[in-house]
């Protein structure tokens, strides 16, 4: 899907990004911006400053910047054409399908209708758990037993469902509603009938400790039950519905955002109570798969937030299985820049009784013992191999293979090859030539994502500690279906985007704004003056004809980044610079506007800035001028009239002695 240019800066002028900010982030006034605690790192003063005037937010600690679009793809997980149509609702616009039929359409619209009332639903239950919840001492006491505050279950939105067949029936008076089966929460059975002829309805969950289940948007898409005494399930997920896919989504994910950036990584566990359990001793990082294997689609929707993720598992036979299928999920996506690292607790432990029994600091410590992936992959590889025997090792060749070759191109991959040939007994070359001249490699299994190329220029994480999610890089361009770039493409974005070519920039959305991190200012003025026009383009229109001719007469880049503004405010009239930013999308000179933009926004300061302003442009202005007047000074020997325009020049130099340091 291929969204207009002009409908994103449309949407941008629109949309109010202390709106946006303010949904996830506590904001109060602070002089002409908004200021409040960075959700990108740790802090405990106030350090991120939100813009009305530019539309942009930008944190003076770790550098986070970007406007709307960007902080829901860096802080909600979304990719780029979810952010626009999570704005686009928010402002009432339809973001615009033209390679979509009307049917099609309509049934889109339809789909989005269906959800959000299930959605509806699905919260309106869960207000009512938590009501059941406060009245019921057992469900009280056994959460107090698990170790449980009450803020921590609060913060979880953690209910009870009472015993009754049809608690919900006090809830939504209209028993009957198929949504009420379509959302999972009751069941129907159509072999069993009423003396009404209808099928005979209960409630799906009874006598459990209820987990509500969001989405990366907070919206409610179902629920975990665990029984409070013995009984069979121990815990009880909601089914597949429109709006919730044990494959695809993960319990904790939207409560452990903030906290999986503090802490540099994200933390796998296999269930609610460990979330919840480790939440409150600290490890707010935590997330856990729902009652099914690890897929890639959480490993993909994982590495939207970080680039370092830990699985722990069971000490046992069923957590080493476990352990092994997360491997398979995570080697596509296993890049360079990337850490995935596995934890195994001692067999009579999970998480949960391991950090109520030995505390925080032994469970930390057990995560910095956590086993890097390439280690794991020998050790899953070498199982049931007789390392002491050709037979052995050509056992662990064949085992090898399909995990290696699922493994996207890298050193990784090039460092594994290696070591995987010296536990065989073979040179490096030989087992690439074996594997080379073998079957084809094994197929993923069906309805897993394709390998995902990792294109955000970022350090290589350390194979000891998660790394940290900043690396003050910039961000990877997205393809507009929110896909990935095929690894095997040349039409990908250049990961430079600074220069002075366009390189090889595929057509589709932008990348998220947040630019280029902490970089140098620029030595140029005219540099400067770049930054500060298109941080404040209104001033365009501040400056006279001649300064417009002066500026977009400039030899590149400078000049063309001039002529282009002026094009864009005559077209557009004047624009925050979150808007500029969209129109900037594949112009020869984007990165090093970016760059200089982004010095002109850490001071976040309007005023001070058009100050600023003034006095470059009249150091420019006198730049020209004495340019001039050298240009005069031969010719006005000889020619009265150049005489008397190279002391008008002169005059008129005198006068614009540079007043505002730069």
């Amino acid at each position: 899907m291929a969204i207009p240019q002009s409908f994103i800066q449309e949407l941008l002028n629109r949309v109010d990004v202390v709106d946006v900010v303010g949904r996830y982030v506590q904001l109060k006034k602070g002089g002409a911006n908004f200021m409040g605690l960075c959700p990108f790192h740790g802090e405990k003063s106030p350090s991120f400053s939100v813009s009305p005037t530019k539309q942009f937010y930008h944190c003076f600690g770790c550098g986070a910047n970007g406007n709307a679009i960007g902080f829901l793809m860096e802080h909600a997980g979304m990719n780029f054409v979810e952010a626009v149509k999570d704005l686009a609702q928010q402002v009432g616009l339809q973001v615009p399908e033209d390679d979509v039929s009307p049917q099609e359409r309509e049934r889109a619209a339809q789909q989005r209708q269906k959800q959000s009332t299930l959605n509806d639903v699905l919260e309106k239950a869960a207000h009512a758990y938590i009501k059941h919840l406060k009245g019921s001492p057992r469900a009280i006491n056994y959460l107090k037993g698990r170790g449980l505050s009450g803020e921590i279950a609060k913060t979880f939105g953690l209910g009870y469902a009472p015993e009754g067949w049809r608690t919900l029936a006090s809830v939504f008076p209209d028993y009957t509603d198929p949504l009420l089966v379509e959302s999972g929460m009751v069941i129907a059975h159509e072999d069993e009938k009423g003396q009404d002829g209808e099928a005979k309805r209960y409630d799906r969950f009874r006598d459990r400790i209820m987990f509500p289940i969001r989405n990366v948007k907070g919206e409610f898409i179902g629920f975990g039950g665990r029984v409070l005494d013995k009984g069979e399930p121990k815990y009880l997920n909601s089914p597949e519905t429109p709006v919730f896919s044990k494959g695809r989504e993960l319990y904790g994910l939207f409560e452990a955002r903030t906290a999986i950036r503090q802490h540099g990584y994200a933390l796998v566990t296999e269930g609610y109570m460990d979330v919840v359990a480790l939440a409150q001793m600290g490890f707010a990082n935590a997330v856990a798969t729902l009652g099914t294997a690890c897929t890639p689609d959480h490993v993909h929707k994982l590495f939207r937030f970080t680039d370092a993720v830990v699985f722990s598992f069971d000490g046992d036979a069923a957590g080493r299985r476990a352990a092994r299928k997360a491997l398979d999920a995570a080697l596509p996506l296993a890049t360079d820049t990337r850490s995935v690292k596995f934890l195994f607790l001692p067999t009579e432990h999970d998480p949960d009784s391991y950090i109520r029994e030995h505390g925080a600091d032994a469970f930390a410590a057990f995560v910095k013992q956590a086993v890097p992936l390439s280690r794991f992959l020998v050790d899953a590889a070498s199982a049931d191999c007789d390392l002491s025997s050709a037979e052995g090792r050509a056992r662990l060749a064949s085992q090898a293979r399909p995990l290696w070759s699922a493994l996207p191109e890298g050193a990784l991959k090039r460092q594994l090859l290696g070591e995987l040939a010296q536990h065989i007994g073979i040179g490096t070359p030989d087992l690439q030539q074996l594997w080379q001249h073998a079957a084809p490699a094994q197929r993923a299994p069906r309805g897993e994502r394709p390998p995902e190329r990792n294109t955000a220029p970022a350090a290589a994480p350390s194979r000891h500690e998660p790394p940290s999610h900043h690396d003050g890089g910039q961000a990877p361009s997205y393809p507009a279906d929110g896909g990935h770039w095929s690894p095997a493409s040349d039409n990908r974005p250049s990961r430079n985007w600074s220069g002075g070519g366009k390189g090889n920039w595929r057509k589709g959305p932008p990348p998220p704004p947040r630019m280029l991190g902490r970089q140098m200012a620029s030595k140029s003025r005219v540099d400067r003056a770049v930054g500060l026009l298109l941080a404040n383009a209104g001033a365009w229109d501040k400056l006279s004809a001649d300064d417009h001719a002066l500026l977009a007469h400039l030899p590149a880049p400078h000049g063309p980044v001039f002529a282009w503004l002026e094009a864009q405010l005559h077209e557009h009239g004047a624009q925050p610079w979150a808007a500029l930013r969209e129109a900037l999308r594949g112009q020869p000179f984007e990165g090093y506007v970016c760059a200089e933009v982004e010095q002109a926004t850490i001071a976040a300061d309007s005023e001070a800035e058009l100050e600023e302003l003034a006095g470059v442009m009249d150091l420019l202005r006198r730049d020209e001028l004495m340019r001039l007047s050298q240009a005069l000074s031969v010719q006005a020997a000889t020619d009265p009239v150049a005489r008397e325009r190279l002391r008008e020049i002169n005059e008129r130099i005198k006068a614009l002695q540079p007043s505002h340091p730069v």
